[in-house]
């Protein structure tokens, strides 16, 4: 992986410097600029040497120096489009380098470059002759793009932190980021966390006149899930078994390495589905898998590991942690977010990834197959909350929640408890806000109250209110993968997995997120995704043989922490640094409840510890 930065108009060589040298970690093993004082165009590069390590020096030039890109990403069908690029004419410098794709690719087919790539990416081009910066970000938003457009200056960053080191762009929290982020746990693109600065979206481009100042935003894709009425009348098994197809070819692409390689393997379905089709490709003995488990049973998943190790003989790197141990590391780890994120699988994450790095420099992941497949629990939900939905009346409702809030608060991580709580939450609005209420921080009306402003549940899930109306499909099961695809999966997984990643230098890649598998999903009509009770149903059928019996079977687990247990006494005193537009005293309040046990508020004050590190992050800088 690496770093990318750039700027036009305000600005000089010192600030280009300072944002570039910001992306160290993103991009430990070489650095590159672009500096045009008179065009008052800058660009600079960190990298990460994974591929044509002799030959991928960037920025990179195409012959005539008339276009430039500064890339980080992996281009999985880099061969196949150089024989493309070259059968029109095209010259090659480099001998397999994938960044020089993109150079001659945009030569030759512009702004539509994007949708040829089968990969993850955030690259920008600079156009010498229009002088005009194109930039663009993968489908799924593997790799994050920040850009502001203000002070007399277009800039952009890999992260929001070094995008705030060029002198036009502030750091003054937007409330309106703010507010989306206790509503989804995460800031939904294209906001960012300060005012006036902008993610660019998962699936779009944008172009930049240097000259006229001209800004333009376009989505290249979205994932809308269209069910093909042919595959409702396919052999199941023979269905089953090109998704078997699929993933061994994604698999295979993300083999191509020229630096050591490995398998993240955490024991369930996804992980060990990637592990056994690396096992079609290379010797068992040669691959290595990776394992972080924890003392405590009811939050290990490591046996189930050590299960597909012995299955298919690889070798094993494995380290486990006390529960305590791990909780002494989230001040570090929040404080390096580059931006508020409330999962709080981001430490273990965080854990495997530096055990990773010690090893490999490159790891793959089975991110994206819980989203594409329908694999998590609230899909399950759905069928009894529609009918509770139109059996119960409101009054009633109302009633149910009463007694939900006398329930025993517990500390268990998904306990009985949290999930009728959770569900009666939910169920309160209607049902296109499902999905993002049950996921959500806290009630949309606690954030009314936090705020001390007027914020409907529509406003506040606006985005996800737009992807639902046009939606097309009015199956609640595909609207509800179409949510989790489209703003959990990049806005949360990959965000996670990215921040957590880098702050190691070590590259991952989303098995499940190649495009032939992400479009042959789209098509999957929804009951071969969950059916009679069971998640993942065709998954699971095309992995019988290849996995055993009991680790396709078992119930999911997530990684977890004891997040309720930790938040009463983890800090020992709570910090409340004041925040604009918000009423610290009600967070002072939840402390207390939670504390006491009155109350379970774990993850509205994650959230806020969250907020809290990134501002002190912020302040020291």
């Amino acid at each position: 992986m690496c770093g990318i930065v750039g700027f036009s108009g305000t600005g000089g060589r010192d600030d280009l410097t300072a944002m570039t040298n910001a992306l160290s970690h993103r991009g430990p093993d070489a650095e590159g600029y672009h500096v045009d004082k008179q065009s008052r165009v800058y660009l600079g590069h960190r990298r990460l040497s994974v591929r044509d390590i002799a030959g991928g020096q960037q920025p990179m030039w195409n012959e005539d120096r008339s276009v430039c890109v500064v890339y980080n990403g992996e281009i999985y069908n880099h061969v196949e489009l150089r024989k493309e690029l070259e059968a029109h004419g095209h010259i090659f410098s480099t001998d397999h380098s994938d960044t020089e794709v993109l150079v001659h690719g945009f030569e030759q087919w512009g702004k539509e470059l994007p949708r040829r790539l089968n990969g993850m990416f955030a690259f920008a081009i600079f156009e010498s002759r229009d002088q005009t910066l194109f930039l663009a970000r993968d489908r799924f938003g593997e790799k994050p793009l920040y850009y502001a457009n203000a002070g007399g200056a277009f800039a952009f960053a890999s992260e929001l932190h070094a995008l705030t080191l060029h002198p036009a762009v502030g750091r003054e929290y937007d409330p309106a980021a703010l507010q989306k982020f206790f509503a989804y746990g995460y800031i939904p693109a294209p906001l960012a966390a300060f005012k006036k600065t902008y993610k660019l979206p998962h699936g779009h481009h944008l172009s930049f006149s240097c000259r006229t100042g001209k800004l333009n935003v376009e989505s290249y894709h979205t994932f809308l899930i269209d069910p093909d009425p042919s595959l409702e009348r396919r052999d199941e098994e023979d269905l089953a078994m090109e998704l078997r197809s699929l993933l061994d070819q994604a698999v295979q692409r993300r083999l191509v390495s020229d630096v050591p390689l490995g398998v993240f393997l955490s024991g369930g379905i996804d992980s060990s589905a990637v592990l056994a089709l690396t096992a079609n490709h290379r010797d068992a003995e040669t691959i290595e898998a990776f394992t972080i488990g924890f003392n405590e049973a009811s939050f290990d998943e490591s046996p189930h590991a050590r299960r597909m190790v012995k299955h298919l003989g690889v070798k094993q790197h494995q380290r486990l942690l006390s529960i305590d141990e791990a909780r002494d590391q989230y001040a570090h780890v929040l404080a390096r977010m580059d931006e508020p994120m409330a999962d709080p699988s981001v430490l273990p994450t965080y854990l495997l990834c530096g055990l990773t790095r010690e090893h490999v420099t490159v790891a793959l992941s089975g991110d994206g197959g819980d989203e594409l497949f329908a694999g998590y629990d609230p899909f399950k939900a759905l069928g009894p909350a529609s009918l509770y939905h139109r059996m119960v009346p409101s009054p009633l409702h109302t009633l149910f929640r009463g007694a939900a809030a006398c329930m025993p608060v517990s500390n268990k991580n998904m306990s009985l408890e949290f999930k009728i709580k959770r569900t009666l939450m939910g169920l309160s609005y209607d049902q296109a806000l499902w999905s993002p209420v049950w996921m959500s921080l806290c009630e949309p009306d606690f954030i009314e109250e936090m705020f001390a402003s007027p914020l409907p549940a529509e406003e506040l899930y606006s985005e996800a209110l737009t992807l639902w109306n046009q939606s097309l499909t009015d199956n609640l099961t595909d609207r509800t993968l179409e949510f989790f695809t489209n703003f959990y999966l990049p806005n949360g997984i990959l965000t996670k997995v990215d921040r957590a990643s880098m702050m190691h230098s070590l590259e991952t890649r989303a098995v499940f997120l190649d495009n032939d598998v992400t479009h042959f999903a789209r098509r999957l009509p929804h009951r071969f995704k969950f059916r009679n009770g069971k998640t993942k149903y065709l998954l699971k059928r095309a992995l019988r043989g290849l996995l055993p019996g009991d680790i396709i079977e078992r119930r999911k687990k997530g990684f977890g922490i004891p997040l309720a247990k930790w938040l009463r006494d983890v800090p020992p005193k709570p910090p409340l640094t004041p925040i604009t537009g918000i009423d610290s005293r009600i967070i002072e309040s939840c402390w207390s409840e939670h504390r006491k046990g009155k109350n379970d508020h774990r993850l509205l004050l994650w959230g806020w510890l969250c907020v809290q590190h990134h501002l002190a992050a912020q302040n020291r800088t």
